[in-house]
């Protein structure tokens, strides 16, 4: 089953001589349960594709159909609750409140969409994401590799339809990032989680299911992955 659907999709910066196509007619599909890595150069548009996945920037034109809605033609309420409900977001810098413990980061989106935490969840969710015993810890009492554990489980605790991971181990060591990797794996196997995660790291990408390859804006190669360990 389809969840994510990209027709046509532009984004342009500036105009006349200094017209920028950050995104140049761009489409595919993405399967429900699918984990598809983002990879690129640089400027070649990934960043800005989340972006407008995420429905954090709008495109120039062209179409995305999350769960058989069309994005971009939702009202501004409506398109704020979807922000909260359809998709999570994981960020580099991890974007935690400081003030706010491990707990009250990861259920915030809920509490502010006005919604009750489910706390067999939450408990399952903490256990998964080892912070059991970091609860009632502030931000900058945890390491960098925990507060992106914190980040994951504000993700998906609203169960979205979409995950959206931009390089999401871009600001950890080898051993945090494979941890945290392996994390989006569980989250994707276990609760059959959609993901979609930037990465310039094409080790990282590998573990995905899918890589698709932007240059200048352009879809250069889409390659499903699973199929090769199947045949080794």
């Amino acid at each position: 089953m389809k969840i994510l659907e990209v027709n046509n999709l532009c984004k342009n910066y500036g105009k006349g001589s200094t017209l920028v196509k950050a995104i140049d007619d761009v489409s595919f599909t993405v399967d429900e349960g699918d984990f598809v890595a983002i990879v690129g150069s640089s400027g070649s548009g990934k960043s800005t594709l989340l972006h407008i996945l995420g429905a954090v920037d709008k495109p120039t034109s062209g179409k995305v159909i999350v769960g058989g809605t069309d994005v971009f033609k939702q009202k501004d309420d409506a398109l704020a609750v979807f922000r909260r409900r359809k998709v999570g977001l994981i960020y580099q810098f991890y974007n935690l409140i400081p003030i706010l413990n491990v707990e009250e980061n990861m259920t915030l989106p809920i509490l502010l969409d006005g919604r009750k935490v489910d706390k067999d969840y939450l408990k399952e969710l903490i256990d998964i994401l080892g912070l059991e015993r970091r609860v009632n810890h502030l931000p900058n009492e945890l390491s960098g590799g925990q507060q992106q554990r914190v980040s994951i489980g504000r993700a998906l605790i609203s169960k979205p339809d979409i995950i959206l991971a931009d390089e999401p181990t871009g600001n950890l060591d080898s051993k945090a990032s494979k941890e945290i990797i392996d994390l989006l794996k569980i989250s994707n196997e276990k609760y059959h989680q959609t993901i979609i995660m930037i990465t310039h790291d094409m080790n990282l990408a590998k573990e995905a299911n899918r890589i698709i390859t932007l240059e200048d804006g352009h879809i250069v190669k889409d390659e499903k992955i699973k199929w090769v360990f199947w045949m080794t």
